[in-house]
């Protein structure tokens, strides 16, 4: 039989105790987004004016059925093959900058560190390789596009640079980060009795990080291939290019086709990172 005492336990017990922080907190939040939403202009209002409707829907219907002529599914082919190709041939490059610099960085291999506060000069080394792949991240892959358009003229190679730059900075980050979230102590038990930085990195640390490491950077590929849209647009070409010129063109049966290859193959990338996932296990 409940009394009322066991009736106010349980009702303690329900109530959440960091109720009024929490509210407290989403309050505080949307009090500083509400000023900045301001500052940038942003008005919900325009995106359900009459006439704005009017235009989007027209070019929505216009996406059915989406193109299928045996020409436009010919250079659709093609264009998709270069796409995957810059995206594959710029994580390539990102790959090749992004290993180097996140195995400076870390500090999991540092023999210095051993023995408890790091040295000065491999301190100061480590902090200009982040510097430097803080600068190679933060610019944007199309502004990285626009100044390699300027050395090496319209066309995929320099989608393929700017990719290559741009994600060889995130990629040594990521890696840096995964290589100094794992247990310190396989990889300092290893350096300790004398196997070099490479055996360690080898046996002690990439065994328990290498499926983070392989998830990331196929999912990195799949946002370079993503990128390529926008580089598209600054002449960069692939299917970027495409879509920009059916855009312009208000070609909205050109446009879902396209859209339906990015949605195929982003779906592709992620059956083949559940692949190497499980080849890796």
């Amino acid at each position: 039989m409940s009394t009322p005492a066991a009736h106010a336990a349980v009702a303690v017990v329900a109530r959440d105790p960091a109720w009024l922080r929490r509210w407290g907190g989403l309050l505080l939040a949307a009090a500083l987004a509400w000023p900045l939403l301001v500052w940038c202009e942003f008005d919900p209002r325009v995106l359900f004016e009459p006439r704005g409707l009017a235009a989007t829907w027209r070019f929505i219907a216009s996406f059915v059925p989406p193109r299928h002529d045996a020409e436009f599914l010919a250079t659709l082919a093609v264009e998709t093959w270069r796409t995957v190709a810059i995206a594959t041939a710029g994580m390539t490059i990102a790959f090749a900058l992004a290993v180097p610099l996140a195995l400076v960085a870390t500090t999991r291999l540092s023999l210095s560190a051993l023995s408890g506060r790091m040295a000065i000069g491999p301190a100061w080394l480590r902090a200009a390789v982040r510097a430097v792949m803080v600068a190679l991240r933060s610019v944007p892959e199309p502004v990285w596009a626009l100044l390699f358009v300027r050395v090496v003229g319209l066309g995929p190679t320099a989608g393929v640079l700017a990719i290559g730059i741009a994600y060889g900075g995130m990629l040594g980050k990521v890696y840096a980060e995964i290589l100094d979230s794992t247990d310190p102590a396989p990889t300092q038990a290893l350096l300790r009795n004398g196997a070099s930085r490479l055996q360690a990195l080898w046996h002690g640390t990439l065994p328990s990080c290498a499926d983070e490491c392989l998830s990331y950077t196929v999912y990195r590929w799949e946002c370079a291939i993503r990128s390529s849209v926008v580089l598209g647009f600054v002449g960069a070409g692939g299917l970027g290019q495409q879509l920009d010129t059916a855009a312009k063109m208000f070609a909205g049966a050109e446009v879902a086709s396209i859209l339906l290859v990015f949605i195929a193959l982003v779906a592709l990338s992620d059956r083949l990172s559940l692949w190497l996932r499980r080849l890796i296990a």
